[in-house]
């Protein structure tokens, strides 16, 4: 499967030994992929694969805010349905149709999300009880202040299932009057990190290039490569007849489409060599080394590509410490590139987690408070409360400020720049990443005094800053430009998550 089947609710003991007693939580930050959607590049159609796929189910029932004719109301809404047009014979204009002639409900391309099943809803119970649970957080109870913070990538596939999984968590049945719409943080194309920016940043540009050239090496002339061949090359276009690494379509795009119809239904289907077992696992293998390996090895990559929405994170997690910051709950609507460039850059994209992520994955990184550390957070808010310390000041800082800055507070200052009561400030907070409700283990939270006795997986949120800090970029915009056209694959590999 390609799509995260979600688990069970949770029973009372398992939510008991998933959130210790002595522990409180105090913040819950997700990161969510989002649901299933056709592939990125209309493929195959030589396979049988129809370019327009008929799962878009709003594209009947479309709605639009418009200026209103009625005096007492300054907006109104407009309901319509889409249908898209292509070329038909002869370049005449026709209605697009997918399988058996349908014209409706067919999905816009580039693509959007899908509401074939409500799995963006259903992945949300699991994780919204022990939210709801450990922080007591419910819509009915948040009528007058929001605490929650929602935030998205700007495809609108992201936006609809961070809406999705919002309106699962919250259904209209438990809003109160008054309860306030949410409001849901975007940023231009220019200035986004939420996920890695292969559009606008020139440095981290040249370095995915550079990465994909050395898998091309490394993979165009094995003998997997001939095992996909063998089983595919004959649907491949003549202007590219292997399959390669830089073939069009790429290995990496032909795994897409390949996980787009395992996700849908039969009139989306390619050819059964497609779905061969050990075919997918080498193209599985390929791809993640193309498009996440420079995560493993190199700082620089970890930096310009999920740095700084690491830092955010952090940030935020230390503004909960600071005191002065109610974020409870924050939601960001992603992508697969963003999920595992988290893993990779924190150590932890092996194994079973080392697969390219499924349809509506999510990592949750949970900040805990021992219950005996009040001490410590009451002797921080006397030391920052004359500085005016917040995570506003930290988050929102001006970009280009030196490293040697002593930025009031904690939050994006480095580790070496606290004062010795701001560390020990740290002490009794801890912070777990669970990827798909599995928690994760960072290496550098592995050594003696980094972790909670006897768990491994709660990291101290020292030594998760500390981890952080050491690619979360000072000034990002900067750090794109910088370094162009210099070597882009270290000498030696630099290992993440120490």
């Amino acid at each position: 499967m390609t799509t995260l089947v979600p688990r069970e609710p949770y029973t009372k003991e398992e939510l008991e030994k998933l959130y210790p007693k002595d522990l409180q939580l105090q913040l819950v930050q997700v990161i969510l992929r989002h649901g299933e959607r056709s592939p990125v590049s209309a493929r195959f159609r030589n396979a049988g694969l129809t370019p327009f796929w008929p799962y878009c189910s709003a594209a009947k029932r479309m709605t639009s805010a418009v200026l209103s004719d009625d005096p007492d109301s300054e907006w109104d809404q407009l309901k319509w349905r889409r249908r898209l047009e292509t070329f038909g014979e002869d370049d005449d204009p026709a209605i697009a149709a997918g399988p058996k002639g349908k014209m409706d409900a067919i999905w816009q391309d580039p693509p959007t999300h899908r509401l074939r099943t409500p799995n963006d809803i259903e992945a949300w119970p699991p994780l919204a009880a022990p939210v709801h649970r450990a922080i007591g957080f419910y819509a009915r109870q948040n009528r007058r202040c929001r605490r929650d913070i929602p935030t998205c990538n700007p495809l609108p596939r992201a936006l609809e299932s961070l809406q999705q999984s919002f309106w699962g968590m919250y259904p209209r049945s438990a809003w109160l009057p008054g309860f306030p719409e949410p409001t849901i943080i975007t940023r231009r194309l220019a200035d986004e990190t939420l996920g890695p920016n292969y559009d606008t940043c020139t440095r981290f540009i040249q370095l995915t290039k550079a990465y994909s050239q050395r898998a091309a090496d490394r993979w165009d002339n094995t003998k997997e490569m001939d095992y996909l061949n063998d089983l595919i090359s004959k649907w491949m276009p003549p202007c590219s007849p292997r399959v390669a690494v830089g073939s069009h379509p790429s290995a990496a795009g032909i795994l897409d489409t390949i996980n787009a119809t395992r996700a849908h239904g039969a009139a989306t289907r390619l050819p059964k060599e497609f779905y061969d077992e050990k075919g997918l696992e080498i193209l599985d293998r390929i791809s993640t080394d193309e498009w996440f390996t420079g995560y493993k090895e190199s700082s620089e990559f970890r930096a310009l590509g999920i740095g700084s929405l690491l830092g955010d994170m952090v940030s935020r997690m230390v503004g909960s410490v600071e005191g002065e910051r109610k974020l409870k709950f924050a939601l960001s609507g992603a992508h697969d590139t963003t999920i595992a460039g988290i893993l990779a850059s924190l150590g932890a994209f092996e194994g079973e987690h080392g697969k390219w992520p499924t349809y509506t994955s999510h990592i949750a990184m949970e900040l805990f408070r021992k219950s005996n550390s009040t001490d410590q957070e009451s002797a921080l808010r006397a030391e920052i409360g004359s500085k005016h310390s917040t995570l506003w000041h930290s988050l929102f800082r001006p970009f280009g400020a030196p490293k040697t800055h002593n930025y009031a507070g904690i939050a994006r200052n480095p580790q070496q720049g606290l004062s010795v009561s701001q560390k020990k400030a740290l002490t009794g907070y801890y912070v777990r990443m669970r990827y798909n409700d599995h928690a994760v283990v960072i290496e550098g939270c592995r050594v003696p005094g980094n972790h909670l006795e006897g768990d491994e997986s709660f990291c101290t949120l020292e030594a998760f800053k500390a981890i952080v800090d050491k690619f979360t970029p000072i000034n990002w915009k900067q750090a794109c430009s910088a370094n162009l056209g210099k070597s882009a694959i270290p000498s030696v590999p630099e290992r993440p998550g120490i």
